[in-house]
C-alpha cells in the first residue's frame, strides 16, 4: 500500500500496483488528446488524490507540469499559462474551470481543458483506451535525468512569479537526499508503519516533493485539501499519521487551540504553566540527549509528567494520537515553541528551502536536533554565506533558470551557486540560522538595519496576534501592524462575556485587548536590541488573506501589497 485514499469519509488503500495503472491509463488519455514530449499540462487544484496521478502521469507521457495554486485569480492564472506555454490544464472544480477561461480567453490558443469533478481522470482513461502501454514505456524511458519535470512558480511576494524550471534530477535529488537524512523517521525506526496526511498544496514545491519521497521511501500517504486548522483535525483523528510536514502556522494554531481550551474550562493560568514547564523540560531534555547536560531533575520531571497527564497528550490527541515527528519549512518556527512540542512528545525538525532549491537545501537531522536552526545542508548540497550574510545554496538540488527570463536568471545564479535573497549564519557544526530576507532589511532613519522576520515570527507566536507587519524604513523607530486572529477573539470575547457580535472597530479599541497585544509585543522585543525594538503599534479590523491580496499561497504577507493596503494606518503611526 502506498496511498491511503478517501471515499465517503473513510480511508482505503491503494496499491502500488493499483496507483501505476491508474497512472498509465491515464498518460494514455493525455497521449491521445495530442500531448507531445515536452508539452505543458497545467494542474488547478487543491490538495487531493488525483492531482498525484496526474503529476506522475503527465511524466510518463513524456510532458511537463504545471502547478496553480486554486485560490490563484483570473489574472494570476492567465500569466502562468501563458508564461509557460501550457496547452492543455486540468481543473478541480466549476469555480476553478470558471477562472481558468475567464484568465485565458483572450490566448490565441486557450488550453484544452478537463476538470476532476467532473470526472476528468475517467474521461481521460476512456479517451486512452486505444493507446498501447508500449507507448507510454516508449516515452517514460525516453526522459533523460536533464529533461524538465515541472515549471514551478514562485509565490510573487515583489511581483509577478517567475518559473522556475525543475528537472527530474533535481527532483530526485531532493527526494533521495531528503529520505537519506531522515533516515530514522522515513525507515521506520519505531514498531509503526511510517505514514503522512499530505495538507499542503501540491502547487508548493514542499509538497510535491515529499510526495515523491513518501513513494520513494513506500511511506503510506493520505491527501487533505484544506491546511485550516478545523478541517484539518478531523481529518488527523481520522487518519492518524506518524509524521506531519506543515508549516508554523499549523503548529501556532495547535498550540493557540490547547491555550483557548483551557481557559474555557478556567485553566489558563495552568496552561501558561504547562508551557513554561515544557520550555524548562524540553531544553533540559535537550541538552542531556546532546551530551551537554545532565537533564531535567526530578522536580522537573514531575512536574512534566503531571502536565503530560493534564495537557501534552491533549495536543498529541489532536494530531492524531500516533505523531512523534513532524518537518516544519516555510518560515521560522519560534524556539520555545519548538520546545514545547519536543516536551509533549513530537519533535519539530526544521528545514529551509526554496522554489528555486527544490523545497528543502537544509533539514535538521534526526539525530542531531537543534531548535531554532534550520540544520545540515541536505546530502549532495554546499551552503555558505556571503560577505553581506546572504546564504548561498549549490548542489543537485538547484534549479537551471527561471523560465523565458535569462537577465533574472543571471542575477540569482553564479557559477551554480544560487543566492537565496535571505540572510544567515552558520554556527560551528554547520548548522544554517536563517535572519531575515535581504530585501526586507528595514533601515530607520537613524541608521539601524532591523531584520523584521525575528519580530514577526515572535508576534505571530503569541495570542491574539493574527498576522503582523514591521514597519519603519526611513522612520525614526520600529513599529507593527497588527491584525487579530479571529478565533481568538471570539474566544477572548466569551472570557469576557461580551457579545460574540461585537463590532471589530470596538475590540481594537478596547485597553484589554491592547494590554494583551502589549504582552505579545514585549515578548518579541525581548529578542532585540532596544534600537530593533518595536516602539508602538496599530490594531486593524481586517485580515490578511489570500481573498484581499495581501498573503501568498503559502502563507506569506506581501509586503508591498500590505503596506499600500494600510499607508494611512503606517502614517498615523509616525504622526
Amino acid at each position: 500500500m502506498v496511498v491511503r485514499r478517501e471515499r465517503h469519509g473513510a480511508w482505503h488503500p491503494v496499491t502500488a500496483a493499483e496507483f501505476a495503472q491508474e497512472v498509465t491509463a491515464v498518460a494514455k488519455g493525455l497521449i491521445a488528446a495530442g500531448l507531445e514530449p515536452g508539452d505543458r499540462v497545467a494542474v488547478m487544484s487543491r490538495t487531493r488524490y488525483e492531482w498525484s496521478v496526474l503529476d506522475f502521469a503527465i511524466w510518463s507521457a513524456g510532458g511537463q507540469s504545471v502547478p496553480v495554486y486554486a485560490t490563484s485569480s483570473a489574472d494570476q492564472v492567465e500569466w502562468i499559462v501563458r508564461d509557460s506555454g501550457a496547452r492543455y490544464a486540468v481543473t478541480e472544480t466549476a469555480q476553478n474551470t470558471d477562472t481558468l477561461r475567464e484568465g485565458t480567453a483572450g490566448l490565441a490558443a486557450p488550453p484544452r481543458l478537463w476538470e476532476l469533478d467532473a470526472g476528468a481522470l475517467a474521461d481521460l482513461t476512456a479517451l486512452g483506451v486505444g493507446v498501447a502501454d508500449e507507448e507510454v514505456t516508449k516515452r517514460r524511458t525516453a526522459l533523460t535525468p536533464d529533461a524538465v519535470a515541472t515549471v514551478c512558480y514562485t509565490s510573487g511576494t515583489t511581483g509577478r512569479p517567475k518559473g522556475c524550471v525543475l528537472t527530474h534530477a533535481n527532483l530526485h535529488a531532493e527526494a533521495a537526499n531528503t529520505v537519506e537524512l531522515l533516515h530514522p523517521i522515513f525507515k521506520e525506526v519505531t514498531d509503526q508503519v511510517a505514514s503522512t496526511l499530505l495538507f499542503l498544496p501540491l502547487a508548493h514545491i514542499l509538497g510535491r516533493t515529499l510526495q515523491i519521497s513518501c513513494l520513494m521511501a513506500r511511506i503510506e500517504i493520505g491527501h487533505c485539501p484544506s491546511i485550516k486548522p478545523d478541517e484539518l483535525r478531523p481529518k488527523l483523528k481520522a487518519f492518524r499519521p506518524t509524521f506531519l510536514v506543515g508549516v508554523p502556522y499549523l503548529f501556532e494554531k495547535i498550540h493557540d487551540t490547547g491555550r483557548a481550551t483551557a481557559e474555557k474550562i478556567g485553566r489558563g493560568a495552568s496552561f501558561e504553566r504547562a508551557h513554561r514547564v515544557a520550555v524548562r523540560f524540553g531544553e533540559a531534555h535537550l541538552h542531556r540527549f546532546l551530551g551537554r547536560g545532565k537533564g531535567p531533575g526530578p522536580g522537573l520531571y514531575a512536574a512534566w509528567a503531571l502536565y503530560d497527564l493534564l495537557v501534552y497528550r491533549r495536543v498529541r490527541k489532536e494530531l492524531g494520537g500516533r505523531v512523534r515527528y513532524a518537518i516544519s519549512g516555510g518560515s521560522p518556527l519560534e524556539r520555545d515553541l519548538s520546545l514545547f512540542f519536543y516536551a509533549a512528545g513530537i519533535m519539530i525538525y526544521e528545514g529551509y528551502g526554496l522554489t528555486e532549491t527544490t523545497a528543502a537545501a537544509t533539514i535538521v537531522p534526526p539525530l542531531g536536533p537543534r531548535p531554532g536552526t534550520v540544520g545540515l545542508p541536505v546530502p549532495g548540497t554546499a551552503v555558505r554565506i556571503a560577505d553581506d550574510g546572504e546564504v548561498c545554496v549549490k548542489g543537485g538540488i538547484v534549479f537551471g533558470e527561471y523560465r523565458g527570463n535569462r537577465e533574472a536568471t543571471d542575477e540569482v545564479l553564479d557559477d551554480g551557486w544560487f543566492t537565496t535573497g535571505d540572510l544567515g549564519s552558520l554556527d560551528e557544526d554547520g548548522y544554517l540560522t536563517i535572519t531575515g530576507r535581504k530585501k526586507d532589511i528595514i533601515v530607520t532613519s537613524g541608521g539601524k538595519n532591523v531584520s523584521p522576520a525575528i519580530l514577526e515570527d515572535r508576534l505571530r507566536s503569541r495570542p491574539p496576534v493574527g498576522q503582523c507587519l514591521v514597519v519603519g524604513d526611513n522612520r525614526p523607530f520600529v513599529a507593527a501592524l497588527i491584525t487579530l486572529d479571529p478565533e481568538t477573539v471570539a474566544h477572548w470575547l466569551a472570557v469576557r462575556g461580551l457579545p460574540a457580535d461585537t463590532p471589530m472597530s470596538e475590540v481594537v479599541r478596547d485597553p484589554r485587548m491592547r494590554a494583551d497585544v502589549q504582552k505579545a509585543v514585549d515578548y518579541a522585543n525581548e529578542a532585540v536590541s532596544r534600537a530593533e525594538s518595536i516602539r508602538a503599534f496599530t490594531l486593524v479590523e481586517g485580515e490578511f488573506t489570500e481573498e484581499n491580496g495581501l498573503l501568498t499561497p503559502s502563507l506569506k504577507v506581501k509586503r508591498r501589497a500590505a503596506q499600500e493596503a494600510y499607508a494611512a494606518e503606517i502614517a498615523a503611526l509616525y504622526a
